[in-house]
């Protein structure tokens, strides 16, 4: 599939199959790598999830259709991975979502540098105005704010670009479902002004397992992470995580060791995060470019296209040994590559052919679990 503006036939069989049950972001890749174009994986893929032992549902044209009408009167598009207008610093990342959906300026995701403040739900009324004050001045000094779009810290980072310039929010649903509820105005919102982005098709509710994806693409997204209060274990820390996976810097607030609210963020600068008081703290380490991709990160990005090279292929007995390596408790797959025997590549074609049979699960922050579906 080359990098070039896809034509309406072709974005549509690309969202069935990023669509599929099981299919992942490393499967997605597996299948256009393996055919060459959206079409044509579509088209071999009924063969393929023959082999699982539960039958995985292909969404229909009709679905695909109504989507993508449905996407139009929201003034919303796809983006697939792959192609020219997917964001390069989220490609970077081993489990980059397969599509995305954006609705607003999509040039937004392109834009350098970006940098993504996070915190707690419950945030302390210091913490949302320190987030918002942070938020404009990187905004007034050309850094794109990105962030969840959660109650607290992540509201008051949206509200505090948007005083002076735009924003970008990931959702953990649909396009088109406002969550949280108290957040529906400012959603709307950023859609007009800035960008939304979802990995989810609409109509998606918000679950729990949604937002550590959700996550990964705020940090991925960024050439940086802040982290205002959070607890000790957050799913703030989790974005936290993410960031140093990929590369990212990470930064955060000091707080009062008497708030719980702020160990998290402490733990992290005993860690090395950068420590920041004001905007001028994150102008001063925030990287022109992401440091060195993980050690799995794939080739294929959108200055070096997908081709048609099919990546080695495993035997059947180095499949056996992933399998036996692979547990139930996730492990990271730059582990994994150190354990077993095969290169980059064929661990990469291996892993996604298991997860296309059902056999394992490719999970957020670049780890691989036992599926126990197939």
């Amino acid at each position: 599939m080359p990098a070039t503006t896809l034509s309406p036939a072709e974005s549509l069989a690309l969202w069935r199959i990023a669509q599929t049950e099981g299919i992942g972001p490393m499967g997605f890749r597996r299948l256009l790598a393996r055919h060459g174009s959206g079409r044509a994986a579509l088209e071999a893929l009924p063969r393929l999830l023959a082999k699982r032992e539960t039958p995985a549902r292909i969404p229909s044209l009709d679905d695909a259709r109504r989507e993508a009408d449905a996407m139009a009167k929201l003034g919303a598009r796809f983006i697939f991975w792959g192609s020219t207008d997917y964001p390069s610093l989220l490609a970077l990342l081993a489990d980059a979502p397969a599509m995305l959906a954006v609705q607003g300026d999509a040039a937004l995701l392109a834009q350098v540098p970006s940098f993504a403040i996070v915190g707690a739900r419950n945030a302390s009324a210091a913490g949302r105005r320190i987030a918002e004050d942070i938020a404009e001045a990187l905004t007034e000094a050309g850094v794109l704010v990105i962030s969840g779009l959660a109650r607290g810290v992540d509201a008051a980072a949206h509200q505090g670009a948007l005083r002076v310039g735009r924003t970008l929010a990931v959702l953990p649903g649909g396009l088109d479902v406002a969550y949280p509820p108290e957040n529906a105005a400012l959603q709307a919102r950023i859609g007009r002004e800035g960008a939304l982005v979802a990995e989810h098709t609409l109509g998606t509710a918000p679950l729990a397992r949604h937002f550590p994806k959700r996550n990964r693409i705020v940090a991925g997204l960024s050439l940086g992470v802040l982290v205002v209060e959070a607890a000790e274990r957050s799913g703030t820390l989790i974005t936290a995580r993410l960031a140093l996976e990929a590369g990212r810097e990470v930064f955060a607030i000091p707080g009062s060791p008497l708030d719980p609210r702020s160990r998290g963020a402490n733990d992290l600068i005993r860690q090395g995060a950068h420590l920041v008081e004001s905007a001028a703290d994150v102008l001063a380490h925030l990287p022109e470019a992401p440091n060195d991709a993980p050690l799995f990160a794939l080739a294929h990005t959108p200055e070096n296209p997908i081709s048609e090279d099919v990546p080695p292929e495993a035997t059947p007995g180095e499949y056996g040994q992933l399998i036996d390596l692979i547990g139930m408790a996730p492990i990271s797959v730059d582990d994994l590559l150190r354990r077993c025997h095969l290169s980059p590549p064929a661990l990469q074609a291996a892993l996604a052919d298991l997860e296309l049979e059902g056999r394992v699960d490719m999970l957020p922050g670049h780890r691989v679990a036992l599926s126990g579906r197939g």
